[in-house]
C-alpha cells in the first residue's frame, strides 16, 4: 500500500500537469486568429459569378474546343480529317452553337452595384450572372476589362448593396494572416485562410502586376474573389495559382488592391486603362553581367533593346544601360520595372538612374501612353529581345521570303520559324530548329507578336497545342507554359 503522503503528492502533480496543459492549449488558441466575425461581416459583399459563352462550331457542327485540331489545317489523308469529312453535313453548313459555362467570384466595391473581378472570369462571355449572398440573381453589364492586369469591372442594377472596405497591400508584411472568400469548384462562399508568403512577385505573363504571393487555398472558382487582412480590409484580388494538377498546391497569387482600384476607377470613368510607356526590352542582370558592367552586385533592369520612336529613345537610353532607379524608386530586378512604369502618370517626366560604363547617370524621360498594339513582352517586358522566349527555352524568327525558299514553303503559309531550342518546355514539347509554328491554341499566327500575345493569355501550368510544320508535314505538339 502506497504511503498517503506520496499519494497526495502524486495527485497534486497530476492536477498541476493537467492545468499546465490546459493553459498551454489556451495560449495556443489565443495565438490563432478567429475569422468568424470577419466572415460574417464581409461575405454579403462577395458574389458568385457565372457566365455563358457561345462556342463557335466548325465542320459537322463540332464545337471549337481548345486543343482540338482544325480539320482544315490537317493534310489530306489524316485520320481525323477523314473522320470529320465522313460525318460533316453534305453542304458543309455549320451545326448549332454550343454554350459553355464558367464560374468565378467577385466583390462589390460600391453600393450602387459596381463589382470587381478577374478579366479571365468574364472574357468572351455572352451573359454574366451575379449571385449575391442573399440568393438574389442579377444580370451584370461589363463596364470594361483590362487583360494586362487581368481585371474587369461589372455593374448590376441595384442600390444599397453591401460593400467591402479596402486596405493597403503596401503595408502588408510577409507572414501576416490573410483570408479568402470565394466559390472554389462552384461551392459558394467558401472561406480559406493562410499567410502572405511574399510581396512583389512577377509572373512571366503578367508584366504589369507585382503580385502578393500567399499559401491561401485558391482553386478554380476563387478567381476574382477578395483577399482580406485581419482588419477585414481587402488587400488583393485572388487571380492565379501555380499548379501541376490544376488544383491548389500551396502557391497562389493576388493582385494588390491599390492597383486593382486604380484600374477599376479608370474602367468606370472611360471603359479602358491608360498606362505609361518607356519603350525598352529588358532582362535580368546576372552575376557575370554585373561584373562585366563594372557593378558591385547584380541589380536593376538591363536594357537589351530600345524601341524605335519610344520615350526611351527620345531621352537617350541605350542598349547596355542598367536601370537601377526609376522615378525615385529602386529597381532590384527587371521584373520590378514594368509595374512602376505602368502606374506613373502619362505625360509626366520621370528621373531614370542608369549604370553606363560603370558610372551612374540620371536621365529624365517624358513618358508617353502605352500604345494599344504594344506587347507586354516587348515594352518593359522580361522575355528577352526579338524572338527570344527565355522562360520557354525557345527562339524564333519571322518567316521571311528567304526562309520560305530555304524550307520549300508556299507563299500562303504564315507563322514563325524556330531558330533555337535551349532546353525547358520547348525541348520537352519536341520542338526543333527549322520547325515552323503556324498555329497556337488553334489560333493562326502571322508573326512573333501574335505568338507572344497568345502565349501571354495562357494560364501558367497549362499546356497549349502548337501546330508545327516540319519537313512538309504538320503535327501538333503540346507546350507547357511555366
Amino acid at each position: 500500500m502506497k504511503h498517503p503522503m506520496r499519494m497526495r503528492q502524486l495527485c497534486v502533480g497530476t492536477v498541476a500537469f493537467l492545468l499546465l496543459m490546459v493553459a498551454s492549449n489556451s495560449t495556443l488558441a489565443q495565438g490563432l486568429p478567429d475569422f468568424t466575425e470577419m466572415v460574417r461581416e464581409n461575405s454579403p459583399a462577395v458574389v458568385n459569378i457565372s457566365t455563358t459563352q457561345e462556342m463557335q462550331p466548325h465542320r459537322g457542327g463540332m464545337p471549337d474546343i481548345p486543343g482540338m485540331p482544325d480539320p482544315d489545317q490537317l493534310p489530306e489523308g489524316h485520320p481525323f480529317r477523314d473522320f470529320m469529312d465522313r460525318f460533316m453535313d453534305e453542304d458543309g453548313r455549320p451545326g448549332p452553337r454550343f454554350d459553355s459555362q464558367s464560374l468565378g467570384s467577385g466583390f462589390i466595391i460600391s453600393e450602387d452595384g459596381y463589382i470587381l473581378t478577374n478579366h479571365h472570369v468574364v472574357d468572351g462571355a455572352s451573359e454574366i450572372i451575379v449571385r449575391l449572398n442573399d440568393r438574389r440573381q442579377m444580370t451584370a453589364e461589363l463596364i470594361g476589362e483590362d487583360d494586362r492586369t487581368d481585371l474587369a469591372l461589372l455593374k448590376v442594377d441595384a442600390e444599397d448593396l453591401p460593400t467591402v472596405r479596402t486596405g493597403k497591400s503596401s503595408q502588408v508584411e510577409a507572414g501576416e494572416w490573410v483570408l479568402a472568400i470565394g466559390s472554389p469548384f462552384g461551392f459558394e462562399y467558401s472561406v480559406t485562410a493562410g499567410i502572405v508568403s511574399a510581396k512583389g512577385r512577377n509572373l512571366p505573363t503578367e508584366n504589369y502586376v507585382p503580385f502578393l504571393q500567399t499559401d491561401v487555398a485558391i482553386n478554380p472558382g476563387n478567381s476574382g474573389g477578395p483577399l482580406f487582412n485581419l482588419d477585414g480590409e481587402v488587400i488583393g484580388v485572388n487571380s492565379h495559382i501555380y499548379s501541376r494538377s490544376g488544383g491548389f498546391q500551396g502557391i497562389s497569387f493576388a493582385i494588390p488592391i491599390e492597383l486593382a482600384m486604380d484600374v477599376a476607377d479608370q474602367l468606370r470613368e472611360r471603359g479602358s486603362v491608360s498606362r505609361a510607356w518607356l519603350g525598352v526590352v529588358i532582362q535580368d542582370v546576372t552575376r557575370e553581367l554585373a561584373e562585366s558592367f563594372g557593378m558591385d552586385r547584380p541589380e536593376g533592369a538591363l536594357v537589351a533593346q530600345v524601341l524605335p520612336g519610344s520615350p526611351a529613345e527620345a531621352a537617350g537610353l541605350e542598349p547596355g544601360d542598367v536601370i537601377v532607379e526609376f522615378n525615385d524608386r529602386e529597381i532590384p530586378n527587371s521584373g520590378a520595372l514594368p509595374p512602376i512604369v505602368g502606374r506613373t502618370p502619362v505625360g509626366s517626366t520621370a528621373p531614370v538612374v542608369v549604370v553606363r560604363d560603370g558610372e551612374r547617370q540620371r536621365i529624365d524621360v517624358e513618358l508617353a501612353e502605352l500604345p494599344e498594339d504594344a506587347m507586354a513582352g516587348r515594352s518593359e517586358g522580361s522575355r528577352g529581345p526579338n524572338g527570344d522566349f527565355e522562360e520557354l527555352g525557345l527562339s524564333v524568327e519571322p518567316l521571311d521570303a528567304e526562309q520560305r525558299e530555304a524550307l520549300g514553303l508556299d507563299a500562303e503559309i504564315n507563322g514563325v520559324v524556330v531558330t533555337g531550342v535551349a532546353g525547358g518546355p520547348a525541348a520537352d514539347a519536341g520542338l526543333a530548329p527549322g520547325d515552323v509554328i503556324t498555329r497556337v491554341n488553334r489560333e493562326p499566327i502571322q508573326d512573333i507578336r501574335d505568338l507572344r500575345e497568345i502565349i501571354a493569355g495562357v494560364e501558367s501550368g497549362r499546356s497549349v497545342p502548337l501546330l508545327v510544320l516540319r519537313q512538309q508535314s504538320q503535327r501538333f505538339l503540346a507546350l507547357r507554359i511555366p
